[in-house]
């Protein structure tokens, strides 16, 4: 009850919610770092890649970043006694989904080895649509009135994509070697993916 929220899309969710309760975070963490443990024990040479989701300020991603930090030297550590030469090696990155996120790419990349653009997150927030309740609602009635020339969950939204762009080239201008990603149903929308190539 105490968590109860009036909009949860934009409440304690994401990298807020493991600030706020480290413990889902941190035990997250360390099944990802056991599980590649296990892999190199086996022969492998993983790399976990670790994405912080939601992030909006870079504050955010430092202070998650340490907890996370903290908890894979503990990992390690452990490792190390049952298995010495097993390296653990791991990157942390980021979701792409709040518009300021976007904006404040070179902050972010201080902190971050690579990118990934949840773009359904970030077409709600482009828009302020509830993408639950506009597609059941308002929003086929749009693109039938041609208000909306397409769906903007289906086929990535210019407006999104301008956002896309300023990430990228900023993130990069901090961090030239960043690896930009995208997750969400627009990777697999042509018109989407020839959106992404062009920004590179």
């Amino acid at each position: 009850k105490a968590l109860h929220e009036q909009n949860p899309m934009l409440g304690l969710r994401g990298c807020r919610l493991g600030l706020m309760i480290p413990d889902f975070v941190k035990v997250q963490t360390r099944a990802i770092l056991n599980a590649e443990i296990a892999v190199a024990k086996a022969g492998g040479h993983p790399i976990a890649k670790i994405m912080i989701p939601l992030v909006g300020h870079v504050n955010e991603l430092a202070a998650t970043k340490a907890l996370l930090e903290a908890e894979a030297a503990a990992v390690e550590a452990a490792a190390r006694e049952s298995a010495p030469g097993v390296v653990v090696e791991y990157k942390f990155g980021t979701m792409i989904e709040v518009p300021r996120g976007a904006l404040t790419a070179d902050e972010i990349a201080r902190e971050a080895t690579f990118f990934s653009f949840g773009t359904n997150d970030l077409t709600q927030m482009t828009f302020g649509y509830s993408r639950d309740d506009a597609e059941g609602g308002f929003l086929l009635k749009y693109v039938e009135d041609k208000i909306l020339p397409v769906n903007p969950f289906q086929t990535l939204d210019d407006a999104v994509a301008e956002l896309m762009r300023i990430a990228v080239t900023k993130g990069r201008e901090t961090r030239p070697e960043l690896e930009v990603g995208i997750c969400g149903e627009h990777g697999g929308d042509p018109a989407s993916i020839a959106k992404c190539e062009r920004l590179g």
